[in-house]
């Protein structure tokens, strides 16, 4: 019955409208005929349904003109809605614009009225329904593929979709149709109907006439489309539809870039040019925001957008533009930090840093690529005279500037290179071609290195490698002279003997490991001031045959001259390390093992050119394949045994772990390391090698050196229960084998799988080439028992040997063959009793024969062992020196046993049951020689860093004592000669000492750095350090003070030397080590955080302090150097830039560094989790706290309100650092929770649902802060945020004034904010 009523109606309007049209009626009296009738029969008004029945009628039966003043009129008194009007009449007239000329005129001059006025239009009661009605002539949802969830989003897919119409019918006017890939048009614009060649009477002037308007009209249609890319109303919504559908965008430029280049009757138009076309779809001038009165998005960015990079890049600098890539000099000099490897790989870390810092700094890539070498370069310059220590030295610094940061640079020049296929390339000649982007990136590398030239104080070479950088030059001089030369000729060149100076320094090495990376070309060589001349002739001929690279290519015998110069000079050439490799895996058993004492000499070391193919090639050799006729019960692991020991023995030093470690291959080194560990810990240890050298290596003795390198992998020593940060552990309990074999299956992606990312294919490579399938420790039972074993022996108190169970056999054989000689003596140790065992030793056995027995068995009785003597010796029935000399010769037997040892000590250390010792040099040795020297060196490098702790009292006359395990196991650890050969298990040993003597009470650090110091005087500076940090773990206050130092000398706050000039030298300072007189320079207070912070337990702690002191650092920087008379008179003016006295931009520059410094701490010090704190916790109390009133201390809250920016910056940095700003980090997959619940409570503040204690000015500073820089430079953020809190953020930003920056938000809010975005843009017009 309804649909009956309805259709009467309709019935009714068209009898109407016929009679009207018969009788010739005034327009305004039909329309106000029909509105009557409709209103009368309840229809609301404007009316789609009459839209469709009146556009209906005229096309084409009744296509007159008093019909078109009838659907005009209609029109004007709103009785239909202008948009349906116009999406009908695009459906129907623009497909038969060639025989209805007249009325796709019309349609034109429709669509200039009524598509650039769209206010009024969402206003209308019947809105949504006249979208969806469009929705539905148009098919807008199916072709552009979105739902329309909103109308707002509808509105933009049909401009969108006018506009491209009027460009495909253009295209296929002139006949250019044809010339796109699909050949047609996506919408209804060919000519359907040929009425025209119908016709039997042809009249030539009406065709004349006819041809005429058409070409006419195809010139207003392309004007028009002009005017929508032009209008400010419309070209903002054609910006939604750019942003959003991005492969539509991309035909459609393709269409209109074809049109530009061919139109002829774009070519006829005087109000508008091809190029200028073009230039409206720019991202210059299509753009969502723009300039305005009230806008924090162009306020903030004015403030924190600086000029280019200035000359001030040395060690030494204040607060300028290189202060912006203070979090590389900081994460740089963290990766130097030897007592804990990382699991991810430095290239990856870097890489991320480096796109962060480009995207929040917004600076050019030649800025940033500047601003990565430089960094760099001050890395290797602080560390060019370190200390001697067991630490990193110059190797692993010049393996992050040679290789790491090449290796950095070659993934962001692919990242560029590499993208996609865009269909957007398309070139005049209508040919498709393939894509190849011009590569401005590798532009602005080549343009950074020239600039690096300029930075003479940075590029002075390390004495180490003067030689290098001087062959470097070389090279490049004889090149530029014309001279060839093989590598031979630099084999046995004097530098001396050159005609010229050739004297390199560090760019020389930088150019040539790009060189080696296809980042740059040999016409580096010309570059002005890169070489020092040329010369005519070569100055000597090269003899015929000299040990070296290039003789062993042309077949040299693998002599031992010939290995020593293979192992002392690195390989220049992939093909040189491959034919290394091959002889590693192919050649005699002599052969393999010289191939590999190779491979682990300068070649890792030193060979930065080749070093990420080095270290693969050294990782796939300890993981040997099965030989396919191998048919033995045991591993086939067994008979690679001497090459294996070799390869371990070869990466046993700091350096070498560490450079593993930035290579990222410290997961697959572990997934190597464990079958070998498993294996020959089954071994019985008669089982033996002999080496081409005569030296006899045992299968305890691979074991032992696999597994200790193994442990360097994680810190095995600390308790498994740190303390976490919310749900995310700390970055120090990651570092477990679970994880770290996680790491490594993570790696292991399909072959349909292929990792964009440069590094993760190179890791994929290395893990796959072991392995293709997952490894669990479960695939390692005997290292799965150790490991518990291990755990639970920190955890809880040493108990369940069995008496007469295998083990306590064990213990019983092990006991008796350390205290032999006590066994023999007058008075024989029959009995050792300890609370948790009962072991005794019989002294008629022979105990000289040491038991042949499997490493893990021995593992598995050390901690029972250890527990029994250690009681002896407490009881009395040992003397201190014969516990030393025991656990040495258990150490001796079985090098491995040392990390059982260290576990057990470190934890009875931590139960704090054992009696302290005396360290009186009767009993155990004594501190007494230098302990006053050494706690007053400590003093004075905490006093050098503002560090002042009253209660730190040198020892005085008191006695000194330690803990008994403390005591045990430092007597156990100077009895080692610190020599190559101990140095894989003082490795292991020293930083447990350390973390041991860190966790005793004050001062059983000084106690132990003394011991050790008499040991080992070289050491004096780094066992001082060393000692020196642990101050940091027994007072929460000094760990405070060292963090505001921080603070101060790199702002320049403070009254002393070292901060006068603030930045990254007066931060990180020259490193550590004797550089003046008087022995140990100061430390850097950056310098000692980095290296104190991984021992800090209260971590979560930091982050408030940290924003305290940002807080504190702005008002410092607002106030400073000036009277409070002056402060009054401080006014900011409308643009924002100056502040009477005091420059607002170099107010904010300095306060961008604070906050650049706080988040490059807290990201640091707590990684992901730390951050996640941050945002869910720590901000948000932080605002609902009440602060006191900072109105007194700045003009007009000018403090407040640069707090609320500081804030904002730190917050998003902090963010950034963890999560990245895109999504190519697996720490992004927490980003999207995290950021949710961080914006909502910024919406529900915004909302009023929150109260704040916070200064309003500091919220309102923070939130439009923090919003533009998401909306500026972590666009990617916003997508993932839900629609709904966007909206809110919008509603509370446009409350503020801030219309543009609620409109930003709303236009990389992705499609589900598109709509809102729209309807804003309307409500603005």
């Amino acid at each position: 019955m309804a649909v009956s009523i309805e259709s009467s109606v309709w019935d009714c309007v068209i009898e109407i409208t016929k009679v009207a049209q018969e009788k010739g009626s005034d327009p305004l009296l039909w329309a106000l005929q029909i509105s009557s009738n409709l209103s009368s029969s309840g229809v609301l008004l404007p009316s789609p349904e009459l839209a469709d029945v009146l556009v209906s009628y005229i096309c084409w039966d009744n296509n007159v003109p008093i019909l078109w003043k009838f659907l005009e009129k209609a029109l004007v008194l709103k009785i239909v809605p202008p948009l349906m009007v116009l999406a009908l009449l695009s459906d129907r007239v623009i497909p038969c614009r060639r025989s209805q000329p007249v009325a796709y005129r019309l349609f034109i001059e429709l669509l200039k009225r009524y598509a650039f006025s769209l206010k009024d239009q969402i206003k209308s009661p019947n809105y949504v329904k006249v979208m969806k009605s469009i929705d539905a002539v148009l098919h807008l949802s199916q072709n552009f593929g979105l739902q329309a969830i909103n109308p707002g989003i509808l509105i933009v897919e049909f401009i969108y979709s006018i506009v491209w119409q009027l460009l495909d019918a253009s295209l296929d006017d002139e006949g250019l149709l044809e010339l796109t890939p699909e050949k047609k048009s996506g919408w209804a614009t060919k000519l359907q109907e040929m009425e025209i060649d119908g016709h039997e009477n042809y009249d030539e002037k009406r065709a004349e006439h006819l041809e005429k308007l058409q070409n006419l009209n195809t010139e207003m249609a392309i004007e028009i489309i002009g005017l929508f890319l032009k209008t400010k109303l419309t070209s903002r919504i054609l910006y939604l539809a750019r942003q959003n559908l991005p492969a539509h965008w991309s035909r459609f430029v393709q269409r209109l870039q074809l049109l530009g280049a061919n139109s002829a009757a774009l070519r006829n138009l005087k109000t508008l040019t091809a190029e200028g076309l073009l230039q409206l779809t720019s991202e210059t001038h299509l753009v969502l925001t723009q300039g305005s009165k009230t806008s924090s998005l162009q306020k903030f960015h004015a403030v924190m957008a600086l000029g280019s990079l200035v000359s001030s890049a040395g060690v030494c600098h204040g607060a300028s533009r290189s202060a912006l890539w203070l979090p590389l000099d900081l994460a740089l000099e963290d990766a130097m930090d030897g007592y804990q490897v990382n699991a991810t790989s430095a290239i990856e870390i870097i890489t991320g840093l480096t796109k962060t810092l480009q995207a929040i700094n917004n600076t050019t890539w030649h800025d940033t690529f500047l601003g990565l070498w430089i960094a760099a370069l001050r890395l290797v310059q602080r560390e060019r005279d370190p200390i001697e220590g067991p630490i990193p030295r110059l190797d692993t610094c010049l393996c992050i500037l040679l290789s790491i940061i090449p290796l950095v640079v070659a993934d962001l020049i692919e990242e560029e290179e590499n993208v996609p296929i865009e269909e957007s390339e398309w070139v005049s000649t209508n040919h498709w071609k393939g894509k190849k982007v011009p590569g401005k990136r590798r532009n602005d590398l080549v343009s950074s290195l020239q600039l690096l030239g300029d930075y003479q104080g940075l590029l002075s070479p390390p004495q180490s490698v003067v030689s290098a950088a001087n062959q470097a030059a070389a090279k490049a001089m004889l090149f530029v002279s014309g001279i060839k030369v093989g590598s031979a000729y630099f084999e046995c060149i004097n530098m001396n003997d050159m005609p010229i100076n050739c004297s390199g320094n560090m760019r020389h090495l930088i150019v040539e490991a790009c060189i080696a990376r296809n980042l740059l070309d040999t016409s580096s060589y010309f570059w002005p001031g890169y070489v020092n001349g040329s010369i005519s002739q070569i100055p000597h001929s090269v003899p015929a045959q000299v040990p070296g690279w290039s003789s062993f290519m042309k077949g040299a015998l693998l002599t031992p001259v010939m290995i020593s110069a293979l192992v002392s000079s690195p390989a220049s050439s992939l093909a040189e390390l491959e034919k290394v490799y091959e002889l590693a895996v192919n050649g005699s058993d002599d052969e393999k093992i010289s191939a590999a004492t190779i491979l682990c000499g300068a070649s890792l070391l030193r060979g930065w050119n080749i070093q990420e193919h080095t270290v693969h090639f050294i990782t796939r050799l300890l993981s040997p394949s099965v030989p396919v006729d191998y048919s033995g019960v045991d591993s086939h692991l067994i008979s690679y045994a001497p090459i294996l020991n070799v390869l371990i023995v070869g990466l046993a030093s700091v350096d070498c772990v560490q450079i593993f470690s930035l290579h990222g291959l410290v997961p697959q080194l572990a997934c190597s390391l464990m079958p070998i560990c498993e294996v020959f810990g089954t071994c019985v240890p008669d089982v033996s090698w002999t080496l081409p050298t005569g030296e006899e290596i045992s299968a305890h003795a691979v074991f032992s050196n696999a597994f200790a390198l193994l442990l360097k992998l994680w810190r095995f020593n600390h308790p498994p229960l740190e303390h976490g940060v919310g749900d995310v552990p700390t970055v120090g309990s990651q570092l477990t084998p679970e994880y770290i074999l996680s790491v490594r299956n993570s790696y292991l992606v399909s072959s349909g799988n292929v990792y964009k990312d440069r590094n993760k294919r190179r890791l994929s490579s290395v893990a796959t080439s072991s392995s293709l399938k997952p490894i669990f420790v479960d695939s390692f039972p005997k290292l799965k028992v150790w490991y518990r074993q291990h755990q639970k022996c920190l955890a809880s108190t040493l108990s369940g040997l069995v008496h007469g169970t295998p083990v306590h056999q064990i213990v019983n054989v092990l006991l008796n063959m350390m205290f032999r000689k006590i066994n023999r003596g007058s008075q024989s140790l029959t009995t050792i009793t300890s609370g948790s065992s009962c072991s005794s030793g019989s002294g008629n056995e022979d105990s000289s024969l040491r038991p042949k027995l499997p490493a893990w068995d021995i593992l598995e009785a050390v901690p029972f062992v250890v527990d029994a003597a250690l009681t002896a010796c407490a009881h009395g029935r040992l003397s201190p020196r014969e516990l030393a000399t025991g656990l040495k010769d258990l150490a001796d037997f079985l090098p491995a046993s040392l990390a059982t040892i260290v576990s057990y000590f470190s934890a009875e250390v931590s139960r704090g049951v054992w009696k302290p010792v005396y360290m009186n040099g009767t009993d155990w040795p004594s501190p007494a020689a230098n302990l006053s020297n050494v706690e007053e060196k400590i003093k004075k490098i905490l006093a050098a860093t503002g560090v002042d702790i009253p209660s730190l009292a040198a020892g005085g006359s008191s006695p000194a004592t330690l803990p008994l395990p403390l005591a045990a196991f430092v007597s156990l650890t100077i009895t080692y000669k610190i020599d190559k050969a101990s140095e894989r298990f003082l490795n292991l040993a020293g930083p447990a000492l350390e973390s041991l003597a860190a966790g005793c009470p004050w001062p059983c650090m000084p106690i132990v750095a003394s011991l050790w110091t008499q040991k080992a005087k070289r050491w004096f500076d780094f066992l001082v350090f060393s000692a020196s940090r642990t101050v940091f773990l027994h007072n929460s206050d000094a760990v405070f003070q060292l963090l505001k130092s921080c603070f101060t000398v790199t702002l320049g706050l403070g009254p002393t030397d070292i901060s006068s000039n603030g930045g990254v030298g007066a931060l990180l300072g020259h490193g550590f080590g004797s550089h003046f007189r008087g022995g140990i320079s100061p430390v850097a207070p950056g310098i000692l955080y980095l290296r104190v912070y991984r021992s800090v337990r209260e971590i979560v702690f930091i982050t408030e302090e940290i924003i305290s002191l940002i807080m504190h650092s702005v008002r410092e920087i607002a106030c400073s150097g000036l009277p409070r008379e002056k402060l009054e008179k401080l006014k900011i003016t409308n643009n924002g830039l100056r502040c009477g006295q005091v420059s607002f931009t170099a107010a904010m520059t300095r306060v961008k560094l604070a906050a650049s410094l706080g988040a490059s701490l807290i990201w640091l010090s707590g990684g992901v989790g730390l951050v996640q704190s941050l945002f869910k916790e720590t901000l948000p109390s932080w605002f609902i706290a009440v602060h006191r009133s900072d109105q007194e201390e700045g003009p007009e809250g000018m403090v407040a309100m640069l707090g609320g920016y500081a804030l904002a910056y730190f917050a998003v940095l902090c963010g950034a650092f963890a999560w990245g700003v895109d999504s190519s980090s697996s720490a992004s997959k927490r980003r999207p929770k995290v950021l949710g619940v961080h914006l909502e409570f910024l919406a529900s503040a915004l909302d009023g649902k929150i109260s704040l204690g916070c200064d309003w000015a500091t919220w309102r500073s923070y939130v439009s802060g923090f919003v533009s820089l998401m909306v500026g430079c972590t666009p990617s953020w916003v997508l993932e945020v839900d629609a709904d809190v966007l909206e809110r953020l919008s509603k509370g930003l446009r409350q503020w004034n801030e219309e543009e920056l609620a409109l930003a938000l709303l236009g990389v809010g992705g499609v589900e904010t598109m709509g809102a975005a729209a309807e804003l843009i309307i409500e603005e017009q």
